[in-house]
């Protein structure tokens, strides 16, 4: 008889086997050139197109991050955060995506983000896609060792195992498959991972709704901790070294509830603006085969992304009041999922929901490798260092710089209190505040030009490393998220730099009407 543990490492193994087959199944067609490998041929369907855009962009963070956010400050942080990410996802699909996906066509047929903002503009020197891909390789690189440390932290809760040698792993993992699947594997086995994660999700919480005594039990013990279970109000763990300290009688202890002020809630709210500048998920507008098909993907997506966001900050909630004690840091809080996993569901049970962790990671890394590997080899190696290189030879340039990325990400998830919250903000800032404006502005106004292009991304990349190292340290006004401040003086920088700078050519304005008819 097979003990727990090995269970559901049976469970999960199942699940990574069928992960496998899906890229060795795609790896001829991903093989056959540098198109199929990247962006798939533009061959996916609706459904397929909303369930890997949204799994890819929740990543573990959804599973361990959020929850753990709500389990250790309670509703507001954590609702704000999901609201704010709920409505970017809405707007995204409906104002980005049919446009996008025809420009990029429109703008010589570009593949990826760098290829779309260097083609719109009609860049001789390749400046624009140079400063896009540089930041891809950074953001990019930050985002996948999130996802390392997200499997790590799984597998060593889970197994009781090293942290290092479970990231390690993990990661390698991921690799192989992306290495061999290209995007046709990404995107198929992401289309099954949102579901295994929607599932996941869903089940935790009904199951923890019931554990708990009910949902007006989960209610009404919740807003017994101070400011636990306010939209405007914070809950304040009393700590020590970073330790929550526990009382007499057992129970965590609690400071009076700190104020979740109108400043606080735009600020986390601006989580949304992010989304216009994801490319993760803007590449999987750019490959659907239709144009008019991405209305059924928005309903898929939004409606996927409502459900799974309402899940995980339950799940925190609710975790808090069952295993009050159990996380006593909040790096040991993202834990709650796996906790609610192993302990409500039969082994086997647990072993499947708890792929939806591997499901969320594995979604999200895949993506973020092939796009960081796919701005230098596409971009940097074939668009300005070495033109004249073959297709096959960009294939096998995107591959070696997978495995420099990857190798790059682990160093930085080595560090076993890394939380998955705070790592996945960061680079979800310098994306939106780098792409989003500019990308905004690229598809919506006809005199945005290159200099202002220019501008907008490096204003907005800059200021995020500004205002979180130099001035979000000072507190008070400056204490908001990094993205809605460089998000609003890259906007300012584009139109400014664009009025003050001759306007785009006639060939570039004759484009942007085009793309603005296209229909497909």
């Amino acid at each position: 008889m097979i003990g727990s543990q090995g269970q559901i490492l049976l469970a999960m193994g199942s699940y990574m086997a069928v992960v496998i087959g899906i890229g060795l199944y795609y790896a001829k067609r991903a093989s056959a050139s540098s198109d199929y490998f990247l962006i798939g041929g533009r061959q996916l369907g609706p459904w397929v197109t909303a369930m890997a855009a949204e799994a890819s962009d929740m990543s573990g963070w959804l599973l361990m991050g959020l929850p753990g956010v709500a389990y250790w400050f309670g509703l507001s942080d954590a609702v704000w955060t999901a609201i704010g990410l709920l409505i970017g996802t809405y707007l995204n699909w409906l104002f980005v995506a049919k446009r996008l996906r025809g420009y990029s066509y429109i703008a010589g047929d570009a593949i990826t983000i760098p290829d779309f903002f260097s083609n719109r503009f009609k860049e001789e020197k390749k400046v624009l896609m140079t400063i896009a891909s540089l930041f891809i390789l950074v953001f990019f690189t930050v985002y996948a060792s999130s996802c390392f440390v997200t499997v790590g932290k799984l597998f060593a809760s889970l197994f009781n195992a090293n942290y290092v040698s479970m990231m390690v792993l993990g990661a390698l993992f991921v690799v192989f498959y992306t290495f061999i699947g290209g995007f046709l594997a990404e995107s198929a086995s992401d289309f099954m991972q949102g579901v295994v994660m929607i599932i996941s999700l869903s089940a935790v919480v009904v199951t923890g709704i019931s554990m708990a005594g009910g949902l007006s039990a989960v209610v009404a013990n919740a807003r017994q901790i101070p400011g636990f279970f306010e939209f405007f109000g914070i809950a304040q763990p009393v700590v020590v070294d970073g330790v929550q300290q526990v009382g007499a009688n057992g129970q965590p202890l609690f400071g009076a509830a700190a104020r979740y002020g109108f400043l606080t809630v735009i600020s986390t709210l601006s989580w949304g603006l992010g989304y216009f500048g994801m490319p993760q998920v803007l590449l999987k507008f750019m490959a659907i085969e239709k144009t008019s098909q991405l209305t059924l993907s928005r309903r898929i997506a939004t409606i996927w992304c409502a459900i799974s966001l309402a899940a995980a900050v339950g799940i925190g909630i609710i975790g808090r009041l069952i295993y009050p004690a159990v996380f006593l840091t909040q790096s040991a809080a993202e834990n709650i999922f796996v906790l609610m996993s192993a302990e409500f569901f039969l082994p086997v049970l647990a072993g499947f929901v708890m792929a939806g962790i591997l499901a969320a990671t594995i979604s999200s890394s895949d993506s973020y490798l092939l796009i960081a590997a796919s701005a230098f080899s596409k971009n940097l190696y074939q668009g300005i260092m070495r033109k004249e290189a073959s297709d096959r030879t960009v294939l096998i340039v995107t591959r070696i710089t997978l495995l420099v990325i990857a190798a790059f990400a682990m160093l930085i998830a080595l560090d076993e209190n890394s939380v998955i919250f705070t790592i996945v903000s960061f680079a979800w800032a310098g994306f939106g505040a780098t792409f989003g404006p500019i990308m905004l502005f690229s598809l919506f106004w006809k005199r945005v030009n290159r200099a202002g292009a220019i501008a907008g991304m490096l204003t907005g990349g800059i200021m995020v490393f500004f205002w979180k190292l130099a001035l979000k340290p000072l507190g008070g006004i400056f204490a908001i998220y990094e993205l809605l401040p460089a998000f609003l003086l890259s906007g300012v920088a584009i139109v400014i730099v664009s009025l003050l700078t001759e306007e785009p050519s006639p060939e570039v304005q004759a484009e942007f009407e085009k793309a603005r008819a296209y229909v497909s």
